[in-house]
């Protein structure tokens, strides 16, 4: 396809990444009958199932509820082979969706987004490749766990061995067969990397900076059962789980640690601890918001997890003591705790031992020095704004959307920001977001937009942008949601905080359920709380 001028009026919509969000942007916006140009940064389709390649990475919410629902026949035809799906199963899943719905005509690979600018009637939108390309509308399927932090250790420059990021891992792989490795991380990509590795690795090195809480996924073959119940009738399956909290099949307690015993609250956390995953965030229903109930559920994993280690002295490195259970995203396992049975695993606790820097050989520490040939770097994201800033987005008055964020995000339903008409983030900081099941997450966001763009066209208008007062108003709730939780109150990827220490929880934390009654009302208004053309 030849390069497209920003005078080209032939896109209504660009779409910005090729993951899960954007090839159903793509093709939904498509059955509207818009011109569409989807622009991804890879070579490839997947989004962080393109990127984050590593051994071990698979997905810590169940196939069965990870998938489109859109398409009771899509639903049907793919058979998932695990609980937990793995990476490379996950970007075959997204390479036939592609090209089952005819999508590929329509992306852009390997052309990263470098600036977008409104004129007034459209964004001019420029690529790292130099092309240049013009819409009405810009889509931001980037997703909030995609713009990785950096290594900045001193002396990496110096380091002779290879080094490489779990967000970012090679297309081709690495053979970590029989090498010394390093990995510094132990969050969710961290705790799947070490638990790989260890299988082939002559040693690994794990530094540790904050322990994390892990559960057993309890991974296996796909649930025949379960499957063929859903795929009987997945429309309402969808509505169902349209009326949940996350978008997926949790088991939850409905009595709070107050109505039980402690043998009914005993027998409600091995029932949890035997289903796995995501459960062990809703054994109770106050564990979220009461600091007492919270510590009935962490000390049961705390003892579980000196269950697993074995070792005392090691499992006290393991165990999480600076912040409640859920308030940092719980990590899922296949048998991470027991690796450090293994003779050539080490864990190194950077709070008594942290890294000065790397040497031409390896990693040099406070008390002593770690040569290995190969550093992984599982070090987390910017979250939700990281990929927004990378993208160079910037309005009339040359103001980017975050440049508002300093006491935390300001949008309306995590969608839109006053100032910047005819933009949509899928996923945004105040919505659901990465608290729900991304999949329907984003089919809920994709269907609000393409909707939206139909109402606009139906009715004559040529763009659309939340007013000050809606984000304030949206920024309140958001706020009363969280105003209880745990979650707000410790330093987390969620939680942004202020330089007076207060702290904004950024997604909306109410439930899918009633995000989703929300914003249908603000869509079935006219969109209240919106200005059509400039107009309230």
């Amino acid at each position: 396809m030849p390069s497209s001028p920003v005078d080209d009026p032939r896109y209504d919509v660009i779409v910005v990444g090729a993951g899960v969000g954007g090839l159903y942007a793509v093709h939904r916006l498509r059955e509207r009958g818009l011109r569409v140009l989807c622009l991804e940064a890879g070579g490839g389709v997947g989004g962080v199932w393109y990127h984050n390649a590593y051994p071990g990475a698979r997905v810590d919410v169940e196939s069965i509820d990870y998938c489109y629902w859109f398409s009771p026949e899509l639903y049907r035809d793919w058979r998932w082979t695990e609980r937990y799906a793995a990476q490379p199963e996950l970007r075959r899943y997204l390479e036939h969706v592609a090209d089952r719905f005819a999508l590929r005509p329509h992306l852009r690979l390997n052309t990263a987004v470098t600036g977008a600018r409104w004129t007034g009637d459209r964004y001019e939108i420029t690529a790292g490749t130099g092309e240049r390309f013009g819409a009405r509308f810009l889509v931001m399927a980037t997703g909030n766990l995609s713009a990785a932090r950096e290594p900045a250790f001193p002396g990496l420059g110096e380091y002779a061995g290879e080094w490489v990021q779990t967000s970012h891992w090679p297309e081709g792989g690495i053979d970590v067969a029989g090498r010394r490795i390093a990995v510094i991380g132990t969050g969710s990509s961290g705790v799947q990397t070490v638990t790989e590795i260890a299988k082939t690795a002559e040693h690994v090195v794990v530094f540790q900076r904050t322990p994390n809480y892990s559960v057993p996924a309890h991974n296996g073959p796909l649930d025949e059962k379960r499957w063929s119940e859903i795929a009987a009738d997945v429309p309402k399956v969808r509505r169902e789980l349209l009326e949940t909290r996350g978008g997926q099949h949790i088991p939850r307690g409905e009595l709070p640690t107050t109505a039980l015993d402690a043998a009914g609250r005993r027998a409600q956390l091995e029932r949890a601890w035997e289903s796995g995953g995501h459960a062990f965030n809703a054994v109770f229903p106050d564990q979220g918001v009461d600091a007492a109930a919270n510590a009935v559920v962490a000390d049961f994993v705390k003892d579980r997890i000196r269950e697993r280690v074995g070792n005392p002295a090691l499992a006290e490195k393991l165990v999480p003591y600076d912040h409640p259970i859920g308030t940092r995203r719980l990590c899922v396992d296949t048998g991470y705790y027991e690796v450090y049975g293994q003779d050539n695993v080490t864990l190194v606790d950077a709070r008594d031992e942290p890294i000065e820097s790397l040497t031409r050989t390896g990693v040099r520490t406070r008390t002593g020095h770690h040569d290995v040939d190969l550093v992984v770097f599982a070090l987390g994201f910017h979250a939700f704004r990281g990929a927004i800033d990378g993208a160079g987005i910037r309005n009339g008055a040359g103001a980017a959307p975050t440049d508002a964020w300093d006491r935390g995000p300001r949008t309306v339903l995590g969608l839109m920001t006053h100032g910047f008409p005819n933009l949509f983030t899928l996923t945004g900081a105040g919505s659901p977001s990465v608290l729900a099941n991304m999949t329907l997450m984003n089919e809920v966001h994709v269907d609000w937009v393409a909707d939206c763009i139909g109402y606009l066209d139906a009715h004559g208008h040529r763009t659309i942008e939340p007013t000050r007062e809606a984000e304030d108003e949206w920024g309140g709730v958001v706020a009363a949601a969280a105003d209880r939780l745990l979650r707000r109150q410790v330093r987390n990827y969620m939680a942004h905080v202020n330089e007076d220490g207060s702290r904004v929880f950024m997604p909306y934390i109410g439930g899918l359920d009633t995000y989703i009654e929300q914003a249908t009302a603000i869509a079935e208004a006219g969109y209240r709380g919106f200005m059509l053309d400039g107009r309230r």
